[in-house]
């Protein structure tokens, strides 16, 4: 996978690595060259006295040198631009993978993990390649440069290489084979510490009313000690692997030296190419060196790549069907003829894995310009059918359907263009009210946002905030009320002006006075679309033309609040229940 992942997104990146090839060249080239010119003064100048030489061939080593740093500063440069704009492109596909996924994949993997593999794990990979431009590009060329060029200048000696390499590459060998697993659990590890702080930042409230900070802050130090442990471990790894190649290398110094001194002594060496082939030899080594520092990188990357791999490659449970259809009647500008109507035919839903579905045989028909009620104990299965509606999820069986067309024969876009969903729970984006009631509808007026604040009862509120429409609103609305936040939620969808809205639960924040008085103010706004309403207090759904209630999973009750209260024993249930509470409150 991590091959794969190189392949594919660095090919725009072609022409700079083709730049970094170039200028690593130049620069090891220049590399291998300076030790033969180092021999060349030691015996030719320094040997004879020759000054004039010593400070030609000294100022071409000054010149080289200056090449040389010149090209690895450029390789370094271009090395790095390459390595981000793959890190930006593989972000991107990232993001836009995982906004096509269904609710289904993204609670597969989970939010916490997927902001792992989106910075972390993007991270390891593009730490990869520009540390391989930096450093794998040159590795080979000098490498095998200097073993040509060691065995120019002396032959004999040439079997210290021969025996120095392997020892290196074995004695690091072992050490990698160990750290593969490590890095794999270290990268698992991340996204539990994601995990659990994620959940203690968004549930401080009640983490502070139960008085369970001690329990988090214990849940914390264990996922904190795993990550440490298995860093530490791989780091000691890590530690090891240095001094192994120190310690060739300096054992392999000492024998050229050592075997240099004997040949030096019977004069079929000089002293210049004794200390350039050392150069060579030092040269080589560095070179395996800074190949395992890359083996080192690369099985924390190809962990990585794998994590990032499988987000790439998940589809969607709900795609795009082949050859999308059109509501008939819809035209730009304009609505089409029953366009809003939500129809269920037989619906049924089972989560992947489960025994038993979640919804079975769900038939009915919601018109426009009608209000149909959803009511239901908890866990009777109203959310999942709330996400059957915009097709977050699709059915297993039976079929849903908008303007008359199955939602899995119309264009993602299309459908939920023409739906405006209030989720139970609210969420508003960080920026100002402005630019969250333009989310629904980007090229909306301030006349419009002015009166879907006043329909949503929000306008009031809006108006004393610092600001007004300008107000800041903090990420996910924390800066405001449960109560303001629904009723800006419900605003943002008001904004968009669609064919069917889709309210989950959206009133339950809202005082009784503030309810009534929205409710009657949607009945004028919306007139002529359908309207669905997931509701927990019956007062919330009286006037509904169609009220159905969901019991485990089934509508076992159908009608108006005064036909239900005389055929549905479920729906008395629920409103006793309800008069009774509010004649104990």
């Amino acid at each position: 996978m991590l091959w794969k992942l190189l392949v594919e997104y660095l090919r725009p990146q072609r022409r700079l690595l083709i730049a970094v090839v170039v200028f690593q060249l130049a620069q090891s080239i220049a590399s291998l060259y300076l030790p033969t010119l180092n021999a060349d003064i030691i015996d030719e100048g320094v040997a004879k006295g020759d000054t004039g030489y010593i400070l030609r061939v000294g100022s071409l080593m000054l010149f080289i040198t200056l090449l040389q740093i010149a090209c690895a500063v450029t390789a370094v440069y271009f090395g790095a631009k390459a390595a981000m704009g793959m890190g930006r492109d593989l972000r991107g596909a990232i993001f836009t993978r995982v906004g096509e996924f269904s609710e289904q994949e993204v609670t597969r993997f989970g939010a916490p993990s997927l902001i792992t593999r989106s910075t972390n794990d993007v991270q390891q990979v593009q730490q990869l390649v520009l540390m391989s431009a930096t450093l794998m590009v040159a590795a080979p060329m000098l490498s095998v440069g200097g073993v040509i060029m060691a065995v120019r200048q002396d032959a004999q000696l040439s079997w210290l290489i021969a025996v120095s390499v392997p020892v290196l590459l074995i004695g690091v060998g072992i050490i990698i084979s160990r750290m593969v697993p490590l890095f794999r659990k270290m990268q698992v590890r991340i996204d539990t510490i994601n995990r659990v702080l994620r959940e203690q930042l968004a549930g401080i409230r009640v983490v502070r009313a139960f008085v369970r900070e001690d329990l988090e802050t214990a849940r914390f130090a264990q996922a904190n000690e795993d990550v440490t442990d298995t860093a530490l471990r791989a780091g000691r790894l890590m530690a090891l692997a240095f001094p192994v190649v120190m310690l060739v290398l300096n054992v392999s110094s000492v024998a050229v030296i050592w075997f240099g001194a004997f040949r030096i002594e019977d004069g079929s060496m000089q002293v210049g190419t004794l200390i350039a082939f050392l150069s060579y030899l030092l040269q080589i080594l560095m070179s395996v060196m800074m190949a395992t520092f890359m083996a080192v990188m690369i099985p924390r990357a190809a962990v990585s790549a794998d994590r990032i791999g499988e987000v790439l490659e998940t589809e969607s449970s709900v795609r795009p069907p082949a050859r999308p259809l059109a509501f008939s009647g819809a035209a730009a500008g304009r609505r089409g003829v029953g366009t809003g109507e939500l129809e269920m035919r037989g619906v049924r839903f089972a989560y992947p894995g489960a025994q038993q579905p979640v919804l079975s045989n769900i038939t009915f028909t919601a018109r426009a310009g009608q209000t149909t009620a959803i009511i239901g104990s908890t866990g009777s299965g109203k959310t999942t059918l709330v996400n059957l509606m915009p097709r977050l999820f699709d059915a297993t069986g039976g079929a849903v359907l908008m303007g008359g067309v199955d939602v899995r024969e119309l264009h993602p876009d299309l459908l939920w263009g023409h739906i405006g969903l209030v989720p139970q729970r609210p969420y508003l984006f960080s920026g100002t009210v402005r630019s969250n009631l333009l989310y629904g509808k980007p090229d909306a007026t301030e006349d419009e946002l002015w009166g879907a604040l006043a329909t949503a009862q929000a306008q009031e509120f809006v108006r004393e905030m610092e600001g007004g429409l300008d107000a800041p609103i903090s990420q996910g609305g924390t800066n405001v009320s449960g109560g303001q936040r629904q009723r800006l939620a419900i605003a943002r969808a008001l904004v968009k002006r669609p064919e069917l809205y889709i309210f989950d639960d959206s009133f339950s924040s809202l005082d009784t006075a503030t309810d009534a008085r929205l409710r009657q103010a949607l009945k004028h706004d919306t007139s002529g679309a359908t309207l669905v309403v997931i509701a927990q207090r019956v007062s919330s759904i009286l006037d509904a033309d169609q009220i159905l209630v969901l019991d485990d999973g089934r509508i076992v009750g159908r009608g108006t609040h005064g036909e239900l209260l005389e055929t549905s024993e479920t729906y008395r249930e629920i409103v006793s229940s309800q008069l009774a509470a509010e004649e104990a409150a």
